[in-house]
């Protein structure tokens, strides 16, 4: 319409007026049609009034301004890091202890005719062992059938009965049988090895090659080093998710910082579940923003609203309002009770709008608190004269030919 108008003012200038009528005339009409110019997103006051108006606000979410409470619940919601779960003073793991379901295998080495092997052991057995015996020495030796470790820790041996199992190392359980056997075989020596470990392992499940089970050994392995194990994570690092289940307790960063960070990076231990999945976090901007709408990826564990903000380059100093910077979200249903949100529910969380206020400068103390979440949406509102400085730009741009022209013809 305002291309109409012009082009029209444009003839009535060609008709022989002055240049300052052309002038006047391209204005006024044109200034009544600057309503229908582009925009690239709301003003602070289109976002406050449709919060209030149930037509455009179908969803009933509330618009709240970020403040020191505000602040302080959502940053309760950012994930513990995985170090914050490992107890450095606890004494570390050394992955060597047998537990319930492993499986054992149990050689006894006996002199003589023992309990364990046949009455007609000689000097050959004793040969097949790699032992040096003495000429008058026939050493036997047997390995009993697979032995596995009960529910309840224990273990079954012929001729000694049950024996507690889990928690020892197989050096100490094989001093036990041997001890067991005193008096009853002829200086009994006996070896354990696990053959089959349940205890000491980690379950690695997700977005990786190889998942399933990884025995730790007693080189301590990191959790990178177990995911290397169960043959790496099939997407990039920053876009592997690593949650860590330690006991009753959670913790959570992605690959990258496992790998780039040593501190975070701790000793996988017995029992431990890591799960990797696949989570190319990212956010969505709009409005005047000092760059153009984008999906901006995350590209780190945690990322604040002021990061947010700096990165798609802050408001605009030519359109943007920085009184009003709207944070888009669902948020989780724990969160919204404690801001006292009686919005009603959706699948993907409770609709909701933090609003900041830019020139505030406890505003920047507080946006560093807060945490983004994955497909959160950023709106800059536009400011109230937005409208009027794409018209200032319009007239610049349709007078400049004719000014030249007049300067010209003098």
């Amino acid at each position: 319409m305002c291309f109409r108008l012009t082009f029209h003012a444009r003839q009535h200038c060609g008709s022989g007026r002055s240049l300052r009528g052309c002038l006047a005339g391209i204005g006024l009409l044109a200034l009544g049609a600057c309503n229908t110019l582009p925009d690239s997103g709301p003003t602070e006051r289109v976002v406050l009034k449709a919060a209030q108006t149930k037509q455009l606000n179908p969803l009933g979410f509330h618009i709240l301004p970020v403040n020191p409470k505000l602040a302080e619940v959502l940053s309760a919601e950012i994930p513990p890091l995985i170090s914050s779960i490992d107890n450095a003073a606890s004494i570390l793991s050394t992955n060597d202890r047998i537990g319930a379901g492993d499986t054992l295998t149990i050689t006894v080495f006996e002199l003589g005719s023992g309990l364990f092997a046949a009455s007609s052991g000689t000097a050959g057995a004793a040969s097949a062992t790699g032992l040096s015996t003495g000429p008058a020495a026939n050493v036997t030796n047997q390995n009993l059938p697979p032995t596995q470790v009960e529910a309840d820790g224990t273990i079954s041996i012929p001729y000694v009965g049950r024996l507690r199992a889990a928690g020892l190392t197989p050096q100490v359980l094989a001093q036990n049988i041997r001890n067991s056997l005193a008096g009853k075989s002829q200086n009994p020596e006996v070896m354990v090895r696990i053959s089959n470990d349940i205890a000491n392992t980690v379950i690695v499940s997700g977005e990786v090659h190889k998942p399933g089970r990884v025995v730790l050994s007693t080189a301590q392995e990191h959790l990178s080093d177990v995911v290397a194990i169960a043959g790496g994570a099939i997407y990039p690092p920053e876009d592997s998710h690593v949650e860590l289940v330690r006991g009753d307790r959670v913790g959570a960063t992605d690959l990258g910082t496992l790998e780039s960070f040593p501190q975070e990076d701790i000793h996988a231990r017995p029992g431990d579940r890591i799960h990797v999945i696949y989570q190319p976090r990212s956010y969505t901007v709009f409005g005047a923003a000092g760059m153009q709408a984008a999906e901006t990826p995350f590209k780190s564990p945690h990322v604040s609203l002021a990061e947010a903000l700096a990165r798609v380059g802050g408001p605009n100093d030519n359109r943007a309002d920085p009184n009003a910077a709207f944070l888009f979200r669902f948020e989780d249903p724990v969160a919204a009770k404690q801001l006292g949100l009686d919005t009603p529910p959706t699948p993907k969380g409770i609709p909701v709008v933090y609003q900041l206020d830019m020139m505030n400068p406890s505003s920047y103390f507080l946006a560093q608190s807060i945490p983004m979440k994955t497909k959160d949406v950023l709106v800059i509102a536009n400011a109230k004269t937005n409208k009027f400085y794409k018209f200032d730009q319009l007239i610049s741009t349709l007078i400049s030919p004719m000014i030249t022209a007049a300067y010209l013809a003098h």
